[in-house]
């Protein structure tokens, strides 16, 4: 916890405050002197955030990518992994895996031959 509290405030101190710099590229680009007149003489709420968008998209990013947590079953990984496939390409599937399987010793040779009568012949 004390390492990410590290990163945060590192990044704060050392690049969030580019944010001005970028937002007074961006508005030169545009030749815009302020981005609004919500608060007089500062230049409106979007010069006033600038390091704190910085700073949400870093945060953001930075949970995504190192502190989340994703669960994934192995029923959602197969899933995935089959969801393009035709329904022939995934019948081979289902022979690959068995062939597999009985050549692991975890299913018996019954399984093959079932599937073998029930699953429609192999298209070549």
């Amino acid at each position: 916890m004390q390492f990410h509290i590290l990163v945060f405030a590192s990044f704060a101190s050392l690049i969030a405050p580019f944010g001005g710099f970028f937002a007074s590229g961006l508005k030169r680009t545009f030749k815009v002197k302020d981005f609004g007149v919500s608060i007089p003489g500062h230049g409106g709420i979007t010069d006033r955030m600038d390091c704190q968008f910085i700073m949400g998209f870093f945060a953001f990013m930075y949970y995504q990518s190192f502190i989340a947590e994703y669960k994934a079953s192995v029923g959602s990984v197969i899933e995935t992994a089959i969801q393009g496939l035709s329904a022939e390409e995934q019948i081979e599937v289902v022979r690959g895996l068995t062939k597999y399987l009985v050549g692991q010793g975890q299913i018996g040779e019954g399984v093959l031959e079932y599937l073998a009568d029930v699953l429609p012949p192999r298209r070549r």
